[in-house]
């Protein structure tokens, strides 16, 4: 019985460097095992896709070669962005779907996101692969290779209102996975006003800059590109576009709790009372104007499968994470796919008098830090925040432990949590003041300081 390792086995996918920590071995296994957890529960049936790093194509056919060997049919999308393989089920009416993708992790990473038709497949369902034998059917499955890229276009141009107000838009998938939708995007002939895109050959080296759009880094090129054209606002991607940056017309970025202001405004036009998530980092500022504008607000825990799951379990319309995983349940899917969303936030700016700047400028604000990542061990993130969270308890500080602290006072708030995709803690402050915001850094810091790590 092959080992799967362990330290592969994330709460929300599998994921480690290629060649190391990850192997043909693992995919071929987790191939095996997934099929015979899919025949153990009556399903036949999975699709398949991946992103355009180096080791996908090896570790995409190691993983369906085991998935066949294992009696399951595969129905192979190929190249493209995790939202089409999540669609692909849908569309294709398959079991479940797996995409072979590192996300936002460096070049060298890669790994493997599961769905089941009617859930997310995370956690629990992820540790208990290691304990299948995985082995080979009787009669192994059916190989079949499918092209979706021109449907899943067409779904994602189908909720497109091209408004009464044409836009300059720039747009940088950082040679990720979404590449080639975007051309087709830009193909169809249906955007209304100018569309300007960098970055859109698929390339698994990232030659212009790593694919992950929460870095300021990251947006210097589609900033430049925004000042070049003149355009109205600049749209980037991470590496397999489950994920979405915005920056304004003034090159300002817009952050996951920011953007979420305009798209939870604009679903409780249509949909007044609806229930809409937002993850623990995001800004008090949004769940208050959620509540503002009419709406049931909801804080969660930070994942894009744990707010699947809680979007399912409260029937919410919208639901969003700091990180720029959005999820649109009201006439979408629910699952977190950042071309639509982008889809939906040109919607909005159609249809408005003012550009994103003016927008941006209405929005209220408060003095807050970026998500701020601290290098800790896997082994020791998550005893950090436990012995943190004891020792907030032993002051009778009161806290929200949805997920990891997050601590409010007069000041305002600060957040530390364990990242379930890598070897970081997670914090963020947000105040009323500058003086404020140091203040929650200061205290912050001080429960930081016994293990020896500082913001």
């Amino acid at each position: 019985m092959y080992a799967l390792n362990p330290k592969i086995l994330r709460e929300y996918d599998i994921r480690g460097t290629f060649g190391k920590s990850l192997t043909l071995e693992d995919a071929s296994a987790l191939g095996h095992r997934f099929a015979e957890m899919m025949r153990g529960q009556g399903f036949e049936n999975v699709c398949v896709g991946r992103d355009g790093r180096l080791s996908s194509p090896a570790l995409a056919q190691a993983l369906i070669n085991g998935l066949i060997e294992g009696g399951v049919n595969v129905k192979d999308i190929g190249v493209g962005p995790t939202p089409m393989v999540y669609f692909g089920v849908k569309h294709l009416k398959t079991d479940a779907g797996i995409m072979v993708t590192g996300s936002h992790n460096p070049p060298e990473d890669n790994g493997f996101k599961m769905t089941l038709y009617t859930r997310p497949f995370f956690g629990s369902d992820i540790q208990g692969l290691s304990k299948l034998k995985g082995d080979a059917a009787a009669i192994p499955g059916i190989l079949e290779t499918i092209n979706i890229e021109a449907v899943y276009t067409e779904r994602l141009l189908k909720d497109y209102r091209p408004g009464k107000k044409p836009l300059k838009l720039a747009i940088d998938p950082g040679n990720g996975a979404a590449g080639h939708i975007i051309e087709l995007l830009m193909q169809s002939g249906k955007l209304n006003g100018k569309v300007f895109a960098v970055n859109t050959a698929i390339d698994g080296n990232f030659p212009a800059h790593h694919p992950d759009p929460t870095v300021p880094e990251n947006l210097k090129e589609l900033t430049a590109l925004i000042k070049e054209q003149g355009c109205d606002l600049g749209i980037a991607f991470d590496g397999d576009a489950d994920r979405i940056g915005v920056i304004d017309g003034l090159g300002r970025i817009l952050w996951g709790d920011q953007l979420m202001i305009l798209w939870s405004r604009d679903v409780l036009k249509r949909h007044p009372g609806a229930t809409i998530i937002a993850d623990v980092k995001a800004s008090q500022l949004l769940f208050d104007d959620i509540t503002a504008h009419g709406g049931n607000a909801l804080m969660a825990k930070t994942g894009h499968s744990l707010i699947k799951s809680k979007i399912a379990e409260t029937k919410a319309m919208l639901a969003g994470e700091m990180s720029g995983h959005i999820f649109f349940a009201d006439i979408y899917y629910g699952f977190d796919d950042a071309l639509y969303a982008a889809i939906r936030l040109l919607n909005i700016l159609h249809d408005s008098d003012q550009s994103l700047a003016e927008i941006f400028d209405q929005i209220p604000k408060r003095v807050n830090t970026p998500e701020i990542r601290i290098e800790c061990d896997d082994e020791q993130k998550f005893a950090v925040v436990e012995k943190v969270r004891d020792q907030l308890t032993k002051n009778n500080i009161s806290l929200n432990d949805v997920d990891g602290v997050r601590v409010s006072s007069s000041d305002g708030w600060w957040l530390l949590r364990a990242s379930n995709t890598q070897a970081i803690l997670v914090a963020r402050c947000e105040s009323d003041s500058e003086a404020g915001l140091l203040r929650l850094q200061e205290q912050l810091g001080s429960y930081l300081k016994p293990f020896g790590l500082a913001i």
